[in-house]
């Protein structure tokens, strides 16, 4: 059977030229035959049940990075992938369809005077947080804080102002408990959208040109947590034995990822993995990640710098996380997890249980202040 014209074959799988081109670039789908005076691409039939699956892999969402390895791998194991990527999915949905379920009675409801709970009762927090060095590093930049209202990471970057980016971006969050005190649930996500902005004066008042910082931090109201994010630090939620991330990296390896261009796990190793597309530097806009969780009895919340994701594996955080059972020891297992892949970065964690009102480990931290850490 002869060769099929781009157009033809596009025709056939229901794939555009433009797709077509764009799939080349990237190695997806070469054309068995490119004519070397006019560029002209051309396909064999055989290539339409690849083309096909591509189409059908896009129409779910699968990046076109991910895709390129479902389509070179043997059918099982093809199989296996879209299961976990469909897991994936359902996973984000159902932590968006959260929030969407918040926003549409919050939004519904006439008196905004009146708090937002679907929880029995205000539920109970038991914290710790530490931070540590790591092996390689000689200054430790990061800051890790717990109290009973705020959870909060920061990773400093900069020569000089990178420590004080982060204790500056930290401090400039430590009034929320008045400032969060009585707020309605549903206008706490406003107070931690003002909170990080005048964060970002504070770092950019230290007069240090170079200097920034990443901030993740959590608002507790008794009965949910007002997240904000900016920068490649993350949260996570373990909830019914599994682990979700919660924050969105924001970096140029993400995009990347996000775009089709690489995979997660070539983003892993990628030379430009630690530059930020947002951070709070002062000069540089940026638009906070900012969302309302609400909280469950027995979830438990890790906030951490890129000093533990970036070097220790999701099932090994998720392992520490579901079996050692106090925050406080929990934060120590997790740093000597990055000191065991070899502790090339500043590292920190915050570890928060929620807990139902008659535990007798309700409230109050359970790791004392340590090395930039509050507890």
């Amino acid at each position: 059977m002869g060769l099929l014209t781009i157009g033809a074959f596009a025709r056939a799988a229901r794939l555009s030229p433009k797709a077509l081109r764009l799939y080349d670039e990237l190695g997806l789908l070469p054309p068995a035959r490119v004519d070397p005076v006019t560029g002209y691409r051309f396909y064999h039939p055989a290539q339409l049940e690849r083309a096909r699956l591509v189409v059908w892999l896009r129409r779910i969402g699968m990046p076109l990075a991910r895709i390129r390895v479902v389509c070179d791998i043997a059918p099982d194991a093809a199989a296996a992938e879209v299961s976990a990527f469909w897991a994936g999915v359902e996973a984000d949905v159902s932590t968006r369809r959260d929030l969407a379920a918040f926003l549409i009675d919050h939004l519904s409801r006439k008196d905004a005077a009146v708090p937002y709970t679907t929880s029995p009762g205000p539920l109970g927090i038991r914290y710790a947080a530490l931070s540590d060095t790591g092996l390689i590093r000689e200054n430790n930049q990061d800051v890790a804080y717990a109290d009973a209202r705020l959870l909060a990471v920061a990773d400093g970057f900069g020569a000089g102002g990178a420590a004080p980016a982060s204790a500056a971006a930290i401090d400039a969050l430590k009034h929320l408990d008045a400032d969060a005190d009585g707020v309605p649930a549903g206008d706490l996500l406003n107070v931690l959208d003002d909170a990080v902005r005048r964060a970002n004066r504070a770092v950019q008042e230290l007069g240090e040109p170079e200097a920034g910082t990443t901030l993740t931090a959590m608002l507790w109201s008794g009965s949910h947590l007002a997240l904000v994010h900016v920068g490649d630090s993350r949260a996570y939620l373990l909830r019914d034995g599994e682990l979700f991330q919660i924050t969105h990296d924001h970096s140029l390896v993400q995009s990347m990822v996000d775009e089709g261009r690489i995979t997660a796990e070539e983003a892993a190793s990628h030379p430009q993995r630690a530059l930020l597309l947002q951070a709070l530097d002062g000069r540089s806009e940026f638009a906070p990640e900012l969302r309302l969780h609400e909280a469950l009895p027995g979830d438990r919340y890790l906030l951490c710098s890129d000093g533990l994701s970036a070097v220790v594996a999701t099932g090994q955080v998720h392992d520490v996380l579901a079996t050692v059972a106090e925050p406080e020891q929990a934060v120590r297992d997790l740093i000597a997890c990055a000191h065991r892949a070899g502790g090339p970065d500043n590292v920190s964690c915050v570890v928060a249980d929620i807990l139902v009102p008659d535990d007798e480990r309700t409230s109050g931290p359970t790791a004392a202040v340590r090395s930039g850490c509050s507890g």
